[in-house]
């Protein structure tokens, strides 16, 4: 097609993928071209705009490492990330509902034992943590692997610590009991800010936004014949619950940290001073037909 206007470009470019043999993803580029266009047109963007926007772009992906997603960060904080866990994740009643996976998940951490301290001398209040998986039929969830890691009491996450020199702390990798339980030791989990010294950062404050989190500690849990749930559990109360910067509250994984004074945690240790309880249970959605 010659004479391109902005009338036509449109259709012209959407016809440019009629030679794409994967129907998926013909019509995932033509849904996304065609609501680009019709976002550049709605808010009449100027070429000075469109300049910013891809400097912004590439200044996301130039602060990505291996130590740090920018590019997820930005779609947490415009709310993306929940949106696409809200679609693909409309489990049972029941279930354990799902939320963001977030920038700071960590792979082949090596795997712990149970009851080990996963915090490994990380800054933070005692916290014992017993959490059960289990099915939708009740039934314990025998050898799931889980994942778990979080922010100290600085707010920091291990990896965001340099002088740790990729060992990793408040981080672990376990496999539940015969009966389910995933039981460990860790720090209390505190609200944090998600960095703010990138371009994520700039857009939060020419925008007016906050970069506050809730206090949580994420899981990631999987089982052979289960979906596999990625989630959060949020420390009650805390003052970002209703304003997450990422979205990612749901009221149902809203609990309660149980503060006792000094005496015996529930693993038998005598504790001198004050430390946290966590008693939890997660359920795990049976897995989609076909799936492993």
């Amino acid at each position: 097609m010659r004479n391109i206007t902005e009338h036509n470009i449109t259709r012209a470019v959407i016809e440019r993928f009629a030679g794409c043999s994967d129907a998926r993803l013909r019509q995932v580029m033509g849904s996304l071209v065609t609501h680009l266009h019709d976002f550049v047109r709605e808010v009449a963007l100027t070429e000075a705009e469109w300049a910013q926007a891809i400097g912004f772009l590439t200044a996301t992906g130039q602060a990505c490492t291996d130590q740090r997603q920018e590019f997820i960060l930005l779609s947490d904080t415009l709310g993306v990330s929940m949106l696409v866990t809200a679609l693909n994740q409309r489990h049972p009643l029941g279930a354990t509902e799902a939320t963001v996976l977030g920038p700071f998940h960590v792979e082949g951490v090596a795997e712990a034992a149970q009851g080990a301290d996963l915090a490994q001398g990380a800054p933070g209040e005692p916290l014992f943590a017993e959490v059960q998986v289990l099915g939708l039929d009740g039934r314990p969830v025998a050898e799931a692997e889980a994942d778990v890691w979080q922010a100290d009491a600085a707010g920091l996450y291990d990896v965001q610590r340099p002088e740790l020199g990729g060992a990793h702390r408040a981080r672990g990798r376990l496999r539940t009991d015969a009966q389910g339980w995933l039981r460990f030791r860790s720090v209390l989990p505190t609200a944090y800010p998600v960095p703010t010294d990138g371009p994520v950062g700039q857009m939060l404050r020419a925008t007016g936004r906050h970069a506050w989190r809730p206090a949580h500690l994420h899981l990631r849990v999987s089982a052979p014949g289960f979906e596999t749930l990625v989630t959060h559990l949020f420390r009650e109360p805390d003052p970002w619950l209703d304003s997450d910067a990422v979205f990612g509250v749901r009221s149902s994984l809203v609990v309660r940290f149980e503060r006792h004074e000094a005496g015996t945690a529930p693993d038998g240790t005598a504790m001198a001073g004050p430390f946290h309880v966590l008693r939890h249970r997660l359920v795990l959605a049976p897995a989609a037909q076909g799936s492993p």
